[in-house]
């Protein structure tokens, strides 16, 4: 008697997998009801997709039941993909789109055979295309639907991103593959280079198409900074979207002085100068959505130990929002600022660190006070943004004009509101509350943590209490943080106690919802799209007049704020969690209780 030989699994598959469909499967199996496979049917016509899936958001079945299910029918092992790390050899072996067309994901290779998880495994035609296109026999596994999508995001990136990486190593292959004649520069020695060999290279065709496609691909990304950073054996370029930091790509290490100078000759930066920190700006227009506009990139060049590092703040006009209901403010705290804003003298204080919004709320603030009977001089360092009707003057340090000189100045010129971009020491805080004291709106900035400690913090500048009581009237501290995106926002289940820990009342924690991003090729797989602010504004009150006049501490002056109705940086956040505007991790990254 022959021994029986065991059958081939696409064989099974080809067998029995056209005839039985999932629906039938899940009935047969006792899984689902007709009834309900009529509903799952119904909601596959309406909102398309696969049946599994609509099976599962109808409630009907865990996809982790549809996978058991498969895996029984067919045959075949099931995986979970979410503990799995496929090689990056092994998935650069079936192209993105394929595995997107199929609902595929390549695992592991041993010798002429491909494992592949699939969500699909009745899909012959996926299997036999794959074979054809790899040369390999395919030992399908069988995964869920959800757990495919991830492992494909995970592993290919969105389909976006696949496109700028082919287009930045077109670029560089193009750099690599001779075609760069006279870029490389070398010294005679260490402290000496040929300028007129650095020249040269930067204005090689693709060292300028390299810049230039870096400059673009910032704006594109929605990037606010660009960073290239040199190091011992590479070169590296990030840009922050959102607040965060991303690698974007690695250019040869021999373009490095090239590209420095290039972006140094468009700031019209002495390009001989390695020793010393620079500051210039580059302006660019560029086609952007079908559309010309003109950016301006802030640029800072700082040596460091491997070379120059340089960083580029974008400034696009387009960016600024002008409009305060849309910056982020509650109703109660927006009401306070304007409030203030509007009283005839007086200081305004907007606090926190670098890159939280402060000047957009400052740019707001006089977009809204702007009329043609009110005269409004700015002293900025730099001049972010230009805009209509306001005078504004750029500091330039080595001249001496600090903001301390542009402000005894300013008093001389007849103002009404004066702008201040920030106050660093005794001197311009002084003129600025004498300014705020004798009939002028000031409006200027501080770093400090927290709306209160703001007080503390002009009083160890040296300022007396009784000045600072009588000048400031408001405080607003704010943050940034990072929005869920809107294209692919999904429910999060997250403990009880961890929302009562963040902030929450246990009887808010009970009802509350709360979101993330799934990620999506429209916010390239971060979960996150644009930001929001987050606002504790500080109206200085007659009670916490008399608390400074007695020297009180910022801990006794936020917790009389906080009882007078004061929203804190943390509450802030969190009632935009609530309205599922941002996450629970954006808020405990950037406040605190």
């Amino acid at each position: 008697m022959e021994p029986q030989s065991t059958p081939d699994t696409s064989e099974i598959i080809r067998t029995h997998g056209l005839s039985g469909r999932l629906g039938e499967i899940l009935i047969r199996e006792n899984m689902i009801t007709p009834t309900q496979l009529d509903q799952a049917l119904e909601h596959q016509q309406q909102h398309g997709g696969r049946l599994g899936s609509s099976v599962v958001k109808l409630g009907f079945l865990t996809a982790d039941g549809i996978t058991a299910v498969l895996s029984r029918q067919y045959g075949i092992p099931s995986v979970d993909l979410e503990y799995f790390n496929a090689d990056p050899s092994v998935i650069r072996l079936i192209p993105m789109e394929t595995a997107l067309k199929y609902q595929v994901i390549p695992l592991t290779r041993v010798g002429s055979s491909l494992t592949l998880a699939m969500a699909d495994p009745a899909n012959v035609y996926a299997m036999d295309d794959i074979k054809f296109r790899t040369g390999l026999n395919i030992e399908p596994v069988v995964a869920s639907e959800v757990s495919v999508a991830e492992a494909i995001k995970k592993n290919y990136g969105s389909i976006e991103e696949q496109e700028r990486k082919k287009e930045i190593e077109g670029l560089v292959s193009f750099i690599e593959d001779g075609q760069t004649e006279g870029v490389e520069v070398e010294a005679a020695d260490e402290s000496a280079l040929n300028l007129a060999a650095l020249e040269r290279a930067a204005e090689e065709a693709p060292v300028v198409k390299l810049v230039n496609y870096i400059l673009k691909d910032a704006v594109e990304r929605g990037a606010s900074d660009i960073h290239l950073e040199p190091y011992e054996k590479e070169y590296r370029v990030r840009y922050r979207i959102d607040g965060v930091l991303q690698n974007v790509m690695q250019p040869p290490l021999k373009l490095r002085d090239a590209m420095i100078s290039r972006i140094k000759i468009m700031a019209k930066l002495d390009i001989s100068e390695k020793r010393l920190p620079q500051d210039g700006r580059i302006m660019i227009r560029m086609v952007h959505n079908n559309r010309k506009k003109q950016l301006d990139f802030r640029l800072s060049v700082l040596p460091t130990l491997h070379g120059e590092k340089i960083v580029m703040r974008l400034l696009d006009k387009e960016n600024l929002h002008l409009d305060m209901a849309q910056l982020g403010f509650e109703k109660e705290s927006l009401e306070k600022f304007q409030q203030a804003i509007f009283k005839p003298y007086g200081m305004v204080l907007v606090t926190g660190p670098t890159g939280s919004g402060k000047t957009n709320t400052l740019y707001s603030s006089i977009a809204q006070l702007n009329k043609p009977d009110i005269n409004i001089i700015t002293a900025e360092d730099p001049v972010e943004f230009q805009l209509a009707g306001i005078n504004q003057v750029q500091m330039k340090e080595q001249i001496g004009l600090n903001f301390a000189a542009a402000l005894r100045s300013f008093l001389r010129q007849d103002p009404n509101i004066i702008m201040v971009g920030e106050i660093r020491d005794f001197e311009t805080a002084e003129i600025a509350i004498k300014a705020a004291l004798t009939g002028h709106l000031v409006l200027s900035t501080l770093h400090t943590n927290d709306a209160p400690s703001t007080i503390s913090r002009l009083m160890n500048m040296g300022i007396e209490p009784f000045l600072v009581a009588t000048s400031v009237h408001l405080i607003c501290a704010q943050r940034l943080a990072r929005r869920i995106c809107p294209s692919c926002k999904v429910e999060e289940k997250v403990r009880h106690q961890v929302l009562v820990d963040a902030g929450f009342t246990p009887e808010e924690a009970k009802s509350l919802k709360v979101y993330r991003g799934d990620g999506c090729p429209s916010c390239n797989s971060r979960g996150y799209k644009g930001r929001v602010g987050l606002y504790e504004v500080l109206e200085v009150t007659d009670e916490l007049r008399e608390l400074i006049l007695v020297g009180a501490s910022a801990l006794e002056l936020r917790k009389k704020a906080v009882e007078q109705g004061m929203i804190t940086l943390r509450r802030s956040g969190l009632l935009k969690v609530a309205v599922g505007i941002t996450t629970l991790e954006e808020v405990i990254r950037e406040t605190v209780l």
